[in-house]
């Protein structure tokens, strides 16, 4: 089966998949431009060699350190709740691979990646930059505490398991925008949650679905 074979496939089940939560998340289908940025950027880039004949299954992948790239479902979902408009600033806590912030590039103005794994975090940098993903800043530090420089943000992402959700990221986000972010117990079911700001300041919450993540570590 050809690359291009494969990422058909892989876009079929991400749709097949999306059209079981909608009872969650209340749409039945991703927002096209979303698919179209999954379709764009290669997967194979972004996982380790010898699990390139994996690269385009709906799987989560190890890349080291103790750490994965998320299944594409998953990375297709966070980046449809977060509805980005080209003109957005995103931050994203856990740059992990690169993958999810190469996605994102595509739809927004900017992104800004935090990866608390110095080794991660060069690794993303350099394999950002050599594919051309101009609008991706990457940063090694501790996520929890955001990055103060750039914000407020249109929206934030994160891709590990927090214990609850840091108050700093909730405070760099714009009024209007959306924080989602997995909330739980490491190594067990959490929950995807969507928070959005409103004019006032004032959070609102939703539970989209039960998902699994590594978890949030702190320096």
């Amino acid at each position: 089966m050809s690359n291009r074979q494969k990422i058909d496939a892989m876009l079929q089940t991400i749709d097949i998949e999306y059209s079981y939560t909608k009872g969650f998340t209340g749409r039945s289908s991703l927002l096209p431009e979303v698919m179209e940025a999954m379709r764009l950027v290669s997967r194979q880039d972004f996982v380790p060699p010898n699990l390139a004949a994996m690269a385009y299954e709906n799987t989560p992948l190890p890349i080291g350190k103790g750490q994965t790239i998320s299944q594409p479902f998953i990375v297709a979902l966070m980046t449809d709740l977060l509805c980005p408009k080209k003109g957005d600033v995103i931050l994203e806590v856990g740059a992990g691979s690169g993958y999810q912030a190469a996605i994102l590039s595509l739809l927004v103005r900017q992104v800004y990646t935090i990866e608390i794994i110095p080794a991660l975090a060069e690794r993303a940098r350099e394999l950002l930059q050599r594919l051309g993903y101009g609008n991706i800043e990457v940063r090694q530090g501790d996520g929890y505490n955001g990055w103060p420089e750039y914000a407020p943000f249109d929206g934030i992402i994160v891709t590990a398991a927090a214990a609850h959700v840091p108050p700093i990221l909730k405070e760099q986000l714009k009024s209007g925008g959306k924080l989602i972010i997995p909330v739980g117990s490491p190594y067990v079911v959490q929950e995807l949650l969507v928070q959005e700001k409103d004019e006032k300041g004032i959070f609102s919450t939703r539970n989209v679905l039960p998902v699994s993540f590594v978890p949030l570590t702190r320096e």
